[in-house]
């Protein structure tokens, strides 16, 4: 009979991660959780807004100057550096 298979996050079981959870809301309380999720909520909220924000903005200019961004292109090709001659094997000086 196959066992239900748990994803295991840094090898630790669920069992340990029940314990980790039951001390950090002892330590913490029920309520500064519940303040950490809503900021944290708020915080990816603000932060996805941004995000369209930023593609609306390229979205405009290309628009606005009826041109788009190329794609990137790798650099070209630099011609190799030459190092000084060769020592033929006499001393300076």
């Amino acid at each position: 009979m196959p066992s239900l298979m748990v994803p295991m996050i840094f090898n630790l079981g669920p069992m340990e991660l029940v314990i980790i959870l039951v001390i950090v809301l002892l330590l913490f309380g029920g309520s500064r959780l519940a303040g950490l999720g809503k900021s944290t909520g708020r915080a990816l909220k603000e932060f996805k807004e941004e995000t369209k924000g930023l593609k609306g903005d390229n979205a405009e200019h290309d628009q606005v100057t009826g041109t788009t961004q190329p794609p990137a292109s790798a650099p070209a090709p630099q011609p190799p550096v030459q190092g000084p001659a060769p020592n033929d094997g006499r001393k300076d000086g």
